[in-house]
């Protein structure tokens, strides 16, 4: 009535045209309203379908029904007929069908999205595990199919869903759904359906088990305040869904402060609500009569300031709006429709007619300013608007507040749509915090979901993430596998780099080391000064001097050399390690071989006449010491030619760490190198065996023989300790196999003659020399 007058009102909107209405109450009932629609087709008198006795006015459109049960029926029959409707209240999501209700509008959004925003609710919070309270029609079945769906889509699971029956089976019934909620252990319960008396009844017959449930309510119960009073310890802290309406109508309230039956004397059904709702007396005696006899009501007499906004709750809840809007979208598509027929007859005015075939058309094109425009449509021919979160609270007395503590904006990014202000809500647990629901405990990361013995998705057990794979969110479905060269923490939450090991200058073992190969270096170069320093001295000279000092520079190399090994392996040093080591190692015991054979020949030249004193002389033992060591250099040659040594980055020998270390390439070609060394030794070691039992006082048979002996022990202990371990520790068995065999050589051949030289300088001469082989003669 308010809208239609503003409308009429309006110079700007349909010039020259007055709106008229018939109003009928369809009393929630679906016969009722089929009547009254076919009663406004046919007009006054006996319904007749298919034809109209109206005398004057044209019918344009319909508004309304509230309820999906009754605006369902209203569409099929004016889909048929093709006149327009626009309702201001159902959400059943099947007249969304275009295809089958093409002419029917609305004002507010279908059941789909209301528990799509639902279920992102849950999901927000966490709650993937909560009951549902239902209707047993097909308001009810319907709703709750929605809500499971997107449910499922969010993965929430649904403990229950309990149907009511109100007839049938109605206290059956009651006590199932009191012993389902009190075994339970979801915490959240969701009201879906449609509302009744059957549903009052359950709420008051499982009280005791609600009280510690939180509430959840979609839009069709925002309205009940009643309901909110009448159980304010079920309802209290609960979660509401609403459309969110922000235009408001100001000359609303002055419309109803003047709305009285003295005002409208003619209109009975004000007359009828005045009565019911303020048990005031009619000037109708018959009425009054009728009243308190059938209805039991005891009247009286009014004051005068009684005033239906007092009363009817549509300013604030929305229902002002949607209807405002629905009458206003349909009067704006007719002054569309009525602009666009004068133009098309040149200015000519004419009397429009068959409306109906033309004016969803309009209401379907309206297109006022954006899409947050009150009068959009969207394709499904429904008002699309934010959707806001209240919290109830309050007691039985009063409705303390509806608090807004969130809105759904359905025009923002998909991931930015919900917006909840978790601390402006009042729960009901005492400390205020956000109850949990859930049918298994978050798995932390570090974790993920496997399915358990349930048959709910979201009943599942925690599993600890397998080596090299990660979760870095809670509840992870899936984890994930680390990069190459990465690896879990001790968590399993978060990838970190592998440790890169080699040895390191800085590591205690290459510190060691590094002090024994200095101490042995300047031990060796003591050594030669000592040589230098008493080179003409008979003990000097009878152990072939060239041959010594070539002997311990080689030695010296080989200590040198394990400094390659030392620092972040790289291609180069690699190459280098086995190449200094091999032919440092060929030269020195090339050069121990020529002592030996040195030693067999001079004394088996002493003989006369014998073959041997023309292999005396400096030629064989440098031929011995160039053929040996050019024998290695080939095979290096050939190894670095074929198959060289390179960086290798070992990631699978340990885990969550990165071994670098040097390929060998060839492993043939590097066991070829130690062979040789192997087969150097050994002949070197047999002739200075044999020739141990040879008269000279500084015979060095016997020291040769011994060094040869720690030299082979060691590097026959070196290769099955090589061969078992890895990074690092392989390269210091290496680095020790070097350090102890140069230090056997050292030791073995040379200190013996130091100490001669310096503790027992009588000993070094030519007399002592020939007094001994005299008497060993």
């Amino acid at each position: 009535m308010f809208a239609i007058g503003e409308i009429n009102g309006d110079p700007e909107i349909l010039t020259n045209i007055t709106l008229g209405y018939h109003l009928f109450d369809s009393c929630s009932n679906e016969k009722k309203t089929v009547k009254s629609v076919l009663q406004i087709l046919s007009g006054p008198g006996k319904t007749v379908p298919n034809y109209s006795c109206t005398k004057r006015g044209t019918l344009a459109g319909f508004i309304g029904d509230e309820l999906s049960d009754t605006t369902i029926p209203m569409a099929q029959i004016l889909g048929l007929y093709g006149y327009a409707q626009i309702s201001y209240g159902a959400t059943h999501s099947v007249v969304s069908d275009r295809r089958v209700y093409p002419t029917f509008f609305r004002t507010v959004q279908n059941d789909h999205v209301s528990y799509y925003i639902l279920s992102k609710l849950l999901k927000h919070f966490g709650w993937n595990w909560v009951g549902i309270l239902t209707t047993d029609d097909e308001s009810g079945d319907n709703e709750s199919q929605v809500l499971t769906k997107y449910m499922k889509e969010d993965r929430i699971c649904a403990e229950y869903v309990i149907k009511i029956h109100y007839f049938q089976s109605m206290f059956e019934s009651f006590e199932y759904a009191s012993k389902t909620i009190e075994r339970s252990t979801s915490q959240v319960i969701i009201f879906c359906g449609s509302f009744s008396e059957a549903f009052m009844f359950i709420i008051r017959e499982t009280k005791h088990s609600l009280i510690n449930k939180s509430v959840i309510l979609g839009t069709r119960w925002s309205s009940h305040t009643f309901l909110f009073r009448s159980f304010s310890d079920v309802f209290n802290g609960s979660l509401t869904l609403k459309p969110y309406y922000k235009d408001y109508i100001p000359k609303l309230s002055f419309f109803l402060e003047k709305f009285h039956p003295k005002n409208y004397p003619n209109d009975k059904l004000l007359e009828d609500l005045w009565i019911t709702v303020f048990k005031c007396l009619s000037p109708d005696p018959h009425k009054n009569q009728y009243y308190e006899i059938h209805l039991g009501y005891s009247l009286h007499n009014c004051t005068g300031r009684e005033r239906l906004k007092d009363i009817v709750n549509v300013i604030n809840n929305g229902d002002a709006s949607r209807v405002n809007n629905a009458v206003l979208a349909m009067a704006k598509a007719l002054h569309n429709m009525y602009i666009f027929q004068e133009k098309n007859v040149y200015g000519n005015k004419i009397k429009i007619t068959n409306y109906k075939h033309q004016l969803h058309h309009y209401i379907r094109n309206l297109k006022a300013g954006d899409q947050t425009s009150h009068l959009y449509l969207d394709e499904n021919g429904e008002h699309v608007t934010p959707h806001v979160i209240q919290n109830w609270v309050g007691n039985k007395e009063e409705v303390k507040s509806f608090d807004v503590v969130g809105i759904f904006d359905p025009w923002a990014p998909a991931d930015q749509q919900l917006n909840i202000k978790p601390g402006l809500i009042t729960w009901k647990n005492e400390a205020n915090q956000i109850p949990k629901s859930q049918c298994s405990e978050n798995c932390l990361p570090g974790y993920r979901k496997a399915p358990g013995s349930g048959i709910h998705s979201c009943c599942y057990d925690c599993v600890l993430c397998s080596e090299g794979e990660i979760s870095n969110m809670t509840d992870s479905e899936n984890c994930i596998k680390c990069a190459h060269n990465e690896w879990p923490n001790e968590k399993k939450d978060l990838c970190v780099p592998k440790m890169e090991e080699f040895l390191s200058y800085n590591d205690a073992v290459a510190i060691a080391f590094t002090s024994i190969s200095i101490l042995f270096c300047l031990l060796t170069v003591t050594v030669s000064g000592i040589f230098v320093s008493y080179k003409n001295t008979p003990i000097v000279k009878a152990n072939n001097w060239s041959l010594s000092l070539i002997l311990l520079v080689s030695i010296m190399t080989s200590f040198l050399c394990v400094f390659l090994f030392f620092g972040r392996p790289l291609d180069i040093t690699c190459i280098l390690r086995q190449t200094v080591f091999g032919v440092a190692f060929s030269l020195a015991v090339s050069s121990v071989l020529a002592k030996t054979i040195m030693i067999f020949v001079a004394f088996k030249a002493t003989k006369p006449g014998s073959v041997w004193r023309k292999c005396l002389g400096i030629k064989l033992s440098a031929s011995v010491v160039l053929f040996g060591s050019s024998v290695q250099v080939i095979i290096i040659i050939f190894w670095l030619s074929i198959s060289p040594p390179f960086q290798e980055l070992d990631m699978r020998s340990y885990q969550g760490k990165i071994i670098i270390q040097c390929n060998e390439g060839s492993v043939i070609a590097f066991y070829c190198v130690l062979g040789y060394l192997g087969l150097l030794a050994a002949v070197s070691f047999i002739i200075a065996f044999l020739a141990r039992t040879l008269p000279d006082s500084f015979n060095e048979a016997k020291y040769i023989t011994f060094s040869m002996l720690v030299f082979c022990s060691v590097w026959i202990a070196m290769i099955p300790a090589y061969l078992s371990t890895k990074g690092k520790n392989m390269v210091a068995v290496e680095i020790f196999a070097i350090l102890a065999s140069s230090a056997g050589l050292l030791g073995c051949i040379f200190i013996p003659k130091c100490y001669i030289i310096i503790f027992r300088p009588e000993n070094n001469s030519k007399t002592q020399l020939f007094c001994s082989r005299n008497n060993n003669l």
